[in-house]
This record gives C-alpha cells, sequence and structure tokens, in this order.
C-alpha cells in the first residue's frame, strides 16, 4: 500500500530525515517510533506532501505520489494530529462533514455518517452541534478522529494523536480507536514516543534516531534481537518496566 524509497528532507541544510525507506503493507499498521526531533513527523507528512520530500520516491496504491494533485491526495488519505486541528469556529458536525463537502456528498448521507460515527466514537448525538471549546480534550479528538475516518479513506496517518491526553482519557480514547471496526481495513502509519502504544498497536516498527531508521521489523524483532545499544536503550526501559510489574504481580500473590 505504501512504499517510502531512500526519502530524504533537508531544512536550510540541516539533514531532517536521512535516506530512509520502509514498506507498509495493506491493512497493516507501521509506527515510527523515536524521541522528538528524531525525524518520524516529518517523515509521515512527507507521505501526504503536506512536506515535500528533498530526495526519494514515495508510492501509495502504486502511485507515485509526487504526480499526484496534493489536494486530492489528502482527501483520499485519513490525518490526525496531536493538536486535533479542529476548526474552532466550526460545530462538531461542521468539522466532521469539511472532507465529504469537498467531495460533494449530499446533505442526508453527510447526517447519517456523522450520526453514526458520533455513536462509534462514544459521543452524544446532542454533540453535534457544540463547538470544540465545549468539547475536553479527549472528545476533541474523538471529534477528530470521525473528522478523519469519515469518508472512510484506506490510508490513515496519525501523529501522536493520544499524545496530548492525560494518561486516563489517553487510555480509553486509543482502546475505543483500536476497536473501531473500520479499522481492520485501513493501512495505517502511527507516529509516536510512546513505546508501549507502539508495541500495543503496530504490527510493523521503525525506531528511527537523529533522521534515519536505526532498525525495523516487528516488535519482537526489535526487542528479542535489538541490532545496536542505541536500540537495546530505547527498549530496555519498558522490558525492565514489564519485570518489575510481573514481579509485583507475583508478589501480591
Amino acid at each position: 500500500m505504501i512504499i517510502a524509497d531512500h526519502i530524504s528532507k533537508h531544512f536550510n541544510g540541516i539533514e531532517a530525515v536521512r535516506d530512509v525507506s520502509f514498506q507498509v503493507n495493506e491493512g497493516e499498521t507501521m509506527v515510527l517510533l523515536g524521541t522528538s526531533g528524531c525525524g518520524k513527523t516529518t517523515t509521515l507528512k512527507m507521505l501526504n506532501r503536506l512536506i515535500e520530500p528533498t530526495s526519494g520516491r514515495i508510492d501509495i496504491s502504486g502511485k507515485n505520489i509526487s504526480e499526484e494533485n496534493p489536494e486530492m491526495l489528502r482527501r483520499s488519505i485519513g490525518y490526525v494530529s496531536q493538536n486535533n486541528g479542529l476548526f474552532p469556529h466550526y460545530t462538531v458536525a461542521e468539522n466532521i462533514a469539511v472532507v465529504p463537502k469537498l467531495l460533494n456528498w449530499q446533505p442526508d448521507e453527510i447526517r447519517e455518517h456523522t450520526t453514526r460515527w458520533l455513536e462509534q466514537l462514544k459521543l452524544p448525538a446532542h454533540f453535534k452541534n457544540k463547538y470544540p471549546a465545549e468539547l475536553s480534550g479527549g472528545q476533541q479528538q474523538r471529534v477528530t478522529i470521525a473528522r478523519a475516518l469519515i469518508a472512510d479513506p484506506p490510508v490513515l496517518l496519525l501523529d501522536e494523536p493520544f499524545g496530548a491526553l492525560d494518561p486516563v482519557t489517553r487510555t480509553s480514547v486509543r482502546k475505543d480507536f483500536a476497536e473501531l471496526p473500520a479499522l481492520k481495513r485501513k493501512t495505517v502509519v502511527l507516529v509516536t514516543h510512546d513505546v508501549q502504544e507502539a508495541l500495543q498497536m503496530g504490527d510493523h516498527i521503525c525506531l528511527m534516531d537523529k533522521g534515519s531508521i536505526v532498525q525495523q521489523g516487528k516488535p519482537a524483532d526489535l526487542l528479542l534481537r535489538p541490532v545496536n545499544d542505541f536500540v537495546h536503550a530505547f527498549l530496555g526501559q519498558q522490558l525492565d518496566d514489564i519485570s518489575r510489574i510481573y514481579e509485583r504481580i507475583r508478589a501480591q500473590g
């Protein structure tokens, strides 16, 4: 579904992403994992041309995206950012309807799909008339997810979608998101710095550092066969935490 072939990005002579290659199979969730500033968000944004690569090639569904109209490309790709990106002067219903209106859906069809998505994301129907400022952070992010999915795009890009939420809300929103039936049909690329989130949600993980992919593979590959000290150190804390939890449970009987 997605092939990134030796993509790089320079900003004023600084190499933010360096010679990155990966493949995301249809229906797979790939995670770009790493610390802040490692290039993972820049890499994600090159997939929908919010950022243009300096070099390399990206194919989605067999098409070179550099030859696609950027606006049309983005209409076919769902996108969720950490800061939700909702229009503050639009109601919830108007925010969710942005892409369907661009696709010339009929008003009745938009209302029907909006109601269905509010229900799936566990938001009351009357929320459609509220404005983003009247919602909690978790509720706003649920609306953002509905907006990204309403037009049923085959590809979904998630840039730290749960990162701005408090731990309890984050767990709740992430759980409800992961259980959405529509997600099983999506090819997903997720950016996160949270190792546990990456291990829980990723079929394939690309661990990045200083603009490059240090190691990629299935979660077990990175955990059990780290290629260098950086990978071992980055994931090692997660293993230590798991071991401590296990020992605490054993001690409690």
